[in-house]
């Protein structure tokens, strides 16, 4: 009988302890891998995204807010700008395209924002990439109540084009406040994978000049994505000087990507008490692997005995308790995948349905490879104990006949 005989014979004559040990290494193994995969991604993801724009102008307040508002259609607005705000950077040399945006609105928890056309005839929300309609859709008339709506909204609220719907006042959906007008959904985008896959976009007047909002401000918007134009090295660090330093009634969130790294900053501590819990799960798999083996070490002295007496060296019972221990870990691995692969779909359906934002469960990840390595490494290393337990068994006092 060779080596990987004897190992899976043990595995099929132990084969509850056999399962039960190795879901708990699927589950350790499932845990690091989907933890590891999405704190990456996600970072990755969300200080990739700019929609296009190089920087957000806003009302005084945090940059990582305004970032959020109007970029991610997350938090709330920090305030608005007057319409002369939008006018002066708009014409400033360095600036190649700059976009009005005002939110206050939503249709049952989707934001409505309201924009001008140059969102989605002139901006690229990836690069060489402009937002596209569905067939049979069109753009929104800066002068009707029309709307163009993000893939996501369209399949969640089924609204094709010709539906018309009531918006609500406010970001968050109340059947109370209702507003009286009446938008038609003339267009759906295709899907972009980003953020604005999760939102109504209807004419800048549209938010301006809804029933119930304050006529003084009805020029008002709540942020403009600025673009700059290429070559100008020097117009962000002058364009936050001039806002952020010397000016103190608007902030400029620039670039974009360094103030969501912020926010990964403040939450950092999350992401590694999440990663030392993965590893202190991954131990407890391979302690669990031990305490299986070792623990059926009494009921297998017999068995030891015999292979010793049918010629089996000291060596190959200790190779076959190792082996035996990385195999437990090398079937925990291989359902780890199983369980991989729901966690991510589970995390990347909430991503994407809070957020936009898009995490690919199957793209490739060094953690794929080297977590698996680790686990069967560890169960092999698990394995030692027991094995040079197995190592010592005296063959003559095991073989004796039980009175």
């Amino acid at each position: 009988m060779n080596l990987f005989s004897i190992v899976r014979r043990s595995l099929r004559q132990h084969a509850l302890s056999t399962i039960v040990t190795a879901a708990s290494v699927a589950l350790a193994g499932g845990l690091l891998m989907s933890v590891w995969v999405v704190k990456q991604q996600s970072q990755a993801t969300f200080t990739g995204v700019n929609a296009g724009f190089d920087a957000v102008l806003g009302a005084r307040g945090s940059k990582l807010q305004l970032v959020l508002n109007a970029i991610f259609h997350l938090e709330a607005s920090p305030g608005n700008l007057a319409w002369s705000d939008y006018l002066d950077i708009q014409k400033n040399p360095s600036v190649e395209l700059a976009v009005p945006l005002a939110v206050g609105d939503n249709y049952r928890g989707y934001r409505l924002v309201g924009t001008t056309p140059d969102l989605f005839t002139q901006a690229e929300y990836a690069p060489g990439k402009h937002f596209a309609l569905q067939p049979g859709g069109d753009w929104i008339d800066p002068e009707r109540r029309e709307a163009v709506v993000g893939d996501f909204v369209a399949r969640k609220m089924k609204l094709k084009v010709g539906d018309q719907f009531h918006p609500f006042h406010g970001l968050i959906f109340d059947e109370k406040n209702q507003h009286s007008e009446t938008y038609v959904v003339v267009g759906v985008l295709q899907p972009s994978n980003t953020p604005a896959d999760r939102v109504i976009w209807i004419p800048l007047a549209g938010i301006q000049r809804m029933s119930g909002h304050d006529p003084n401000a009805a020029t008002d918007i709540s942020a403009v994505l600025v673009k700059l134009k290429a070559g100008s090295a020097l117009a962000g660090f002058q364009l936050d000087m001039m806002y952020n330093k010397q000016g103190n009634k608007l902030t400029f969130a620039w670039p974009i990507g360094a103030v969501m790294a912020e926010l990964f900053s403040k939450i950092g501590w999350f992401d590694r008490v999440l990663t030392l819990v993965s590893y202190l799960v991954a131990l407890v798999a391979a302690g669990s692997i031990l305490a299986s083996i070792y623990n059926s070490m009494n009921e297998r002295r017999r068995e030891l005995a015999i292979l010793r007496a049918l010629g089996a060296r000291r060596a190959t019972v200790f190779s076959a308790i190792v082996l035996e221990s990385a195999a437990i870990a090398a079937l925990g691995v291989a359902a780890g995948f199983v369980i991989y692969a729901l966690l991510m779909f589970v995390v990347a359906g909430i991503m994407r349905a809070q957020t936009g934002v898009v995490l690919e469960p199957f793209k490739f990840n060094p953690v794929l490879l080297w977590s698996p390595a680790m686990f069967i490494t560890l169960g092999a290393l698990a394995g030692i104990v027991p094995a040079f337990k197995a190592y010592r068994t005296d063959v003559a006092s095991n073989l004796t006949p039980h009175s």
